[in-house]
């Protein structure tokens, strides 16, 4: 979906399995991701990766990261996470869980968990599941500010980006972050642009569910937030970042949203909520936006004295290719039932935070050690038979034969 979705990600390219959950060396994750020309990344082993406190960059373009094609409990990236610096690359079905990998409160390991960085353009990151990251657990970023040319800041930000049916969660406040605060959702980085955010899970995140910064191009649909902290969905031009540069207008489309307030959700609350400097044009509808008991709040509001201003659109600024809204009701029964990594093979931590949110439970955590700590699975194995998938879009084509640790959970 969205403006990524004629990426053809490692499409006809090699097929390069891995092997091992090494860290790094041959047949690891990081060695077949940084194979050049196009390629599919695909499992032979499930488990979990360490990744001894670290971020892995991809570098190399036309890639598809193939995680449900590994044995049951599937992949599992610890102790670090995964930036995308290039064009053309798919990720699906992968869960990273950063942590705080054993180190001091303030220490400075600030990771998140998956993004993009520079001028990432047509990216999809689809059926993921990322959370206790230290910095945000799924972002876009970019250069911001390249040359003086407002058009060349675009396409020097990240652009074209989806995400898809991913569970954005549990963010670690007061952990490792040089700021100590930091359990966001997701940071949407200065000028980027043509970023799609549809039918995910937001969960116990304090902040940035999303956070638009200045001059913002992206579309929301069909997305599910549940116990955000201070803050829902912002937008912030800070003009202390941008100094003399000339401000952009922000532009969101936000259709089919659910808003559900939590244990960690203050009174004093909006959907949407403007900070800053620079001004928004927003569209809005078919949204529901609820405290605990589902009483309305507001759809809009603010937290700057600034003459900052939403400009409210009859139609959408922008609108994403190859998207079609659900009904707003129907938002929160298929997000919980489809988001996140191999919704097929849930792990432990994502059939609780599932059951914590369809319940009303759960709220913002500090550490890992709150929720029993970083998962410790036995390596599984399988070889991989490139005859019982689509290659071209790596679905399996007996979808019923897919391998399943959780079906006896019920999920």
């Amino acid at each position: 979906m969205g403006w990524a979705a004629t990426t053809p990600g490692g499409r006809g390219g090699a097929i390069i399995r891995v092997t091992n959950l090494n860290t790094d060396g041959p047949g690891s994750f990081a060695a077949a991701v940084a194979t050049k020309g196009p390629r599919i990344v695909v499992f032979e082993v499930g488990g979990v990766i360490d990744l001894g406190a670290k971020e892995l960059k991809i570098s190399e373009p036309y890639l598809t990261i193939a995680g449900q094609t590994a044995p049951s409990p599937g992949i599992t990236f610890i102790r670090g996470g995964i930036d995308v610096a290039t064009h053309d690359v798919v990720v699906q079905h992968i869960r990273v869980r950063v942590g705080d990998a054993g180190l001091p409160k303030k220490s400075g390991f600030d990771c998140d968990a998956m993004g993009t960085s520079g001028a990432a353009h047509d990216v999809i990151f689809d059926h993921n599941t990322v959370t206790w990251a230290t910095d945000e657990n799924m972002s876009a970023s970019g250069q911001r500010f390249e040359g003086s040319d407002p058009d060349r800041w675009r396409q020097m930000a990240s652009h074209r980006v989806t995400f898809s049916n991913n569970i954005i969660a549990e963010g670690l406040t007061f952990a490792t972050h040089a700021k100590i605060e930091h359990s966001k959702g997701s940071l949407i980085h200065d000028n980027a642009n043509d970023i799609l955010i549809v039918n995910n899970l937001y969960a116990h995140n304090y902040e940035r569910n999303p956070l638009l910064k200045g001059g913002v191009r992206a579309a929301m649909i069909n997305n599910l937030i549940y116990d955000p902290g201070q803050r829902a969905v912002h937008y912030n031009l800070m003009a202390e970042e941008w100094g003399d540069k000339a401000w952009q207008v922000g532009k969101l489309t936000l259709v089919g949203t659910v808003l559900r307030a939590g244990i960690s959700t203050p009174a004093n609350l909006a959907m949407v909520e403007l900070g800053g400097y620079g001004d928004l044009e927003l569209y809005m509808k078919d949204n529901i936006a609820v405290d605990q008991i589902g009483r309305p709040i507001p759809f809009t509001g603010r937290y700057t004295t600034s003459p900052a201003k939403i400009i409210t659109m009859k139609e959408p600024p922008l609108w994403p290719p190859y998207v079609t809204p659900m009904p707003v009701e129907k938002v929160q029964q298929y997000v919980l039932h489809n988001a996140g990594a191999r919704p097929w093979d849930r792990d432990y931590n994502d059939v609780r935070l599932i059951a914590d949110v369809a319940e009303g439970r759960g709220y913002i955590i500090a550490s890992q050690d709150e929720l029993h700590g970083y998962p410790v699975q036995k390596p599984t194995a399988r070889p991989f038979n490139p005859d019982d998938w689509n290659l071209n879009d790596m679905t399996p084509k007996n979808p019923a034969a897919l391998d399943s640790g959780s079906k006896a959970k019920g999920t």
